[in-house]
Order: C-alpha cells, then structure tokens, then sequence
C-alpha cells in the first residue's frame, strides 16, 4: 500500500496522530482535522508555517465540511475518536458519536472524493473478556464489555462493507496500551496528577492487580508504518502491543521512584476492575506481525518506564 502525496490525519493533534505527525510531515503534504476535544495545537504548532501543512479545526461530525475538507487527498489516517473508556459509562452516547458515526462520515467522504485507502486505530477492547492468555486476531466471538470496544468494533464493521463495495483498502490496528510523551489520559497520567496533587497517597482504581500490555509511541509508529509499506491485501487486520504484560501495582512504584517520593500510601477503589467496562487481565499475540517482519524494541515494563519520565515533566 502506497501512501501517496497528500495524507489527511483525523485527529492529528492528538497523543498518537502528532507523533504520526511528526513521522509523515517529511515527505508528504499533511492536513490534519482535529476538533481538540482532547488534541492541542501545541503538539503541532511548530509545522503551522510550513507549505506542506495545513490545519483545519472542526469535528467528524460536520460531514460538508469533512467532505470538502478531503478533497483531493491519497491516504486517511483515521485517529480522530473519544479514546477514555471510563467516559462511555457517564455519556453514552459519546463512543456512538465520537467514534462510529465518525468514522461512517470519514469513509462517507472517503467514496465521495475517491480516495481509496484508510488506516485506522482500533483496540483491544473489541475483543471483550476472553478465556486465552494472548488473543489472536481471529478470535471470536468477539463480546466487548464497554461502550467504547463496541463502538470501536462497529467501526471496523463499517470500514470492512466499505472497503467491499467501494473497493478501499484498510489497515485496521487493534492497539494494546499505547503510552508515551504527549499522553492526556490513562493510569501513568493519572498517577503522575494525582500524585503531584498529594505526594503523600495515590488512589488506585480497582485492585491494583489489573494485567495489561503496553506499547511506546515510537514501537506503534514504527509498527503502523511498516504495515503500510509492507501490506497488499484489501483489508489488513493487526494486533499490536508487546510479548509481556505489567500489573496496576507496579506502574505505581514505577511512578512513585521516578518522581523520587517516599512513604507513599497505596488506597484502592477495590474490586477486579478499574471502572466499569474494564477488562482487568488481557493481552494480544502478536505473532501476525511478527511474521510481517516487525518487533517492538521496547517491553512493557520499559516502556511504561520512559513513558513515566516523558510525563512527569509534561503533567501539571
């Protein structure tokens, strides 16, 4: 799959669409179409002056603008969601709006304006809660547990029919917990803000026992873009995270010793899960693309370690 000239990222100033960003503002024209419901202009400030940038800030759902806005594009990185899972359990229709009925407007525009082929972040709460140590992509039947999996999956149904009956093609990615500098979101962030607050506790959701993998930045970009490049068929699907898994436990010592603190006091929320729609234990094979040729440089453990490091100076 070639990316072509032109690439319109949804969501590109984001956690995850800047550094890809980054990544592509080299050798392509990029526009990127972000809300900044989460995003921030200063993750992309520094290409605002560059004649191979452009900026547009509006949301999916405005389906003329995103129509008028897609012209003339080769390639979509599609990155623009609601990505905090916790919020589906206060706002229901958040998930249905911010990232299914956005992505149909996505490939909606996409048909309207011939542009041909799409990559798009999925997660591995599509998978729900599963009875196997490390989940292959075939594995189903998939049950998701929380509004956000469900709707991530209903994505990926739309993106498929597309891709069918209007001859796109797709590199879907179901992504492990992708963490690094720039995160707005998530247990390293909150225990970094909780714990800037009050040095002397940090609240932990759930048990603490919760086992999950978790991917840098820098692997999951490197990951994505060596799909891409190395990918023919009409519609790819890859898991994407590491070979191991870290509990909730020991990302917080990990916090507390970055940030140099003593005598922390552990409080737990109790319960197997973090919130509702949590899946406390899972972890994704990715032997797919392993065989495709690509290896994350980084473990869990790792990557969780500079991610603490990245966000300890960026967290206020």
């Amino acid at each position: 799959m070639k990316i072509g000239k032109n690439v319109f990222v949804t969501g590109g100033a984001g956690f995850i669409g800047s550094h890809l960003v980054d990544r592509l503002i080299e050798n392509h024209n990029v526009t990127v179409y972000d809300n900044l419901s989460s995003g921030k202009k200063e993750f992309i400030s520094q290409y605002f002056d560059k004649k191979n940038f452009s900026f547009i800030q509006s949301d999916l759902l405005d389906m003329e603008k995103l129509s008028h806005a897609m012209e003339n594009q080769d390639f979509v990185f599609h990155f623009a969601a609601n990505s905090d899972v916790r919020l589906g359990a206060e706002k229901t229709d958040i998930p249905l709006k911010q990232n299914t009925i956005a992505t149909y407007n996505v490939l909606e525009s996409m048909r309207i304006n011939n542009v041909k082929n799409i990559v798009f972040p999925s997660s591995c709460t599509v998978y729900g809660e599963t009875n196997i140590t490390s989940i292959p992509e075939n594995y189903g039947p998939m049950i998701p547990v929380s509004l956000y999996g469900a709707s991530k999956l209903a994505s990926e149904g739309l993106i498929t029919a597309y891709c069918s009956m209007f001859d796109m093609n797709a590199l879907v990615f179901r992504f492990a917990n992708i963490v690094g500098s720039r995160g707005t979101h998530g247990v390293i962030f909150d225990f970094i803000k909780k714990l800037k607050n009050n040095a002397d506790e940090l609240e932990i959701l759930g048990d603490g026992k919760q086992i999950k993998s978790y991917l840098h930045i820098d692997d999951c970009l490197d990951a994505m873009l060596f799909a891409v490049e190395h990918s023919n068929n009409k519609i790819n699907i890859f898991n994407l995270g590491t070979e191991d898994w870290i509990n909730v436990d020991k990302i917080a010592g990990i916090v507390v010793e970055e940030m140099e603190l003593k005598n922390v006091k552990f409080k737990y929320t109790g319960g197997s899960r973090g919130w509702k729609g949590d899946i406390p234990r899972i972890m994704l094979s990715i032997k797919k693309m392993e065989k495709l040729g690509w290896k994350p440089k980084y473990n869990s453990e790792k990557a969780v370690g500079m991610t603490v490091k990245a966000l300890i100076k960026e967290v206020v």
